[in-house]
């Protein structure tokens, strides 16, 4: 049955979130870019940002208000930074159905984003008119909303890792999240942690325990039963462009066995699509470019390791977008995203 094709405008359209988006929409079988917005490149051809795409699209950027952006679309993606998505976003029409990349609607409580963030929210009444984007435990409430926070790169590894235990009630105590992300995960704007020359060779924690998506973490396990569970959450930096890798330890007050473990994972994630049970530990490597995410647990009795391999920009943001922007407008969930990551 024919179906005419969706039309999206990318607001916020220069970064590594908007390159990655135009590099999935403009060959997604439903959809038309109609629309990219930057202020600082008006007139400018996306190749000229974005050198990828050269030959493949000739659309140019604009600068125009959300509401000329969002003028005849069916949808918006906000690509803008933490901060400055929450003052457009709020600006768009109701008609249209939008969806957030920033960290600015994560969060459900405007306290809890202001100790996060560090700076107030400037549209608190929105907050709790946003789904939480995590599609593998919420696409019922992400295909009938208007409006979706899309999560963390770190908080969907560690949601990935950790979910399931919470709602088989088995997730609780102290648990121990280490994740290691690569440089793209700090935007395109050079800055002195991601510069090449002091990234390349380095390997370094930064922002242990108060890291932003820690609270986002804590706010959707509470969701799924386990308020009481502790994370300690360490992220570090990593000689990667790409990659999120998640290592959870936690030690169960009632010991639990390898097999009971394997069949509440399978039991979540066995019929999923962009999720893969593997029986060895997995590597970022497999799934750079992809919209996977590689799942491998282990326990001994005593304790219960999981681990997590993703692409921070693709499953961890655009790829996830863009699952969600599925179901939303009506598409089947894994259109435009079927395809594995590179190797070597």
């Amino acid at each position: 049955m024919f179906m005419p094709r969706k039309r999206v405008a990318i607001l916020g359209a220069t970064g590594y979130g908007g390159s990655e988006l135009l590099r999935f929409l403009l060959f997604h079988p439903g959809v038309t870019v109609a629309r990219l917005t930057s202020r600082q490149h008006p007139g400018v051809p996306v190749h000229e940002v974005h050198p990828n795409l050269l030959k493949v699209t000739d659309l140019k950027f604009e600068n125009l208000s959300p509401e000329e952006a969002a003028e005849g679309v069916d949808m918006v993606f906000s690509a803008l930074p933490h901060g400055a998505s929450q003052d457009s976003v709020r600006r768009l029409p109701e008609r249209v159905k939008a969806i957030d990349l920033s960290g600015d609607f994560r969060l459900k409580d405007a306290a809890v984003y202001r100790d996060a963030y560090g700076h107030e929210h400037n549209a608190p009444e929105l907050l709790g008119h946003f789904v939480y984007g995590l599609t593998e435990f919420n696409r019922r409430a992400i295909a009938q909303a208007r409006r979706v926070a899309n999560p963390g790169c770190f908080a969907t590894g560690a949601l990935l890792a950790l979910l399931p235990l919470a709602h088989a009630g088995a997730l609780e105590g102290a648990v121990t999240v280490a994740g290691v992300t690569g440089s793209s995960g700090s935007g395109a704007e050079a800055k002195p942690g991601t510069h090449h020359p002091e990234r390349a060779a380095a390997f370094r924690a930064y922002k242990p325990l108060v890291h932003q998506h820690l609270p986002e973490i804590a706010q959707e396990l509470a969701r799924a039963g386990a308020p009481e569970a502790r994370i300690s959450f360490v992220p570090h930096s990593a000689p990667m462009v790409r990659g999120i890798h998640i290592t959870a330890v936690l030690h169960p007050a009632e010991p639990l066995s390898l097999d009971t473990i394997r069949s509440i994972y399978a039991s979540h994630y066995g019929e999923e699509k962009f999720v893969r049970l593997r029986p060895q530990p997995p590597d970022v490597a497999v799934v750079a470019g992809s919209n996977f995410a590689d799942v491998h647990c282990h326990g001994d009795g005593r304790a219960l390791v999981v681990l997590v391999a993703l692409d921070n920009l693709v499953k961890g943001m655009v790829g996830q977008a863009i699952q969600n922007m599925n179901l939303m407008l009506g598409f089947p969930e894994a259109t435009g995203l079927e395809f594995p990551g590179t190797r070597p």
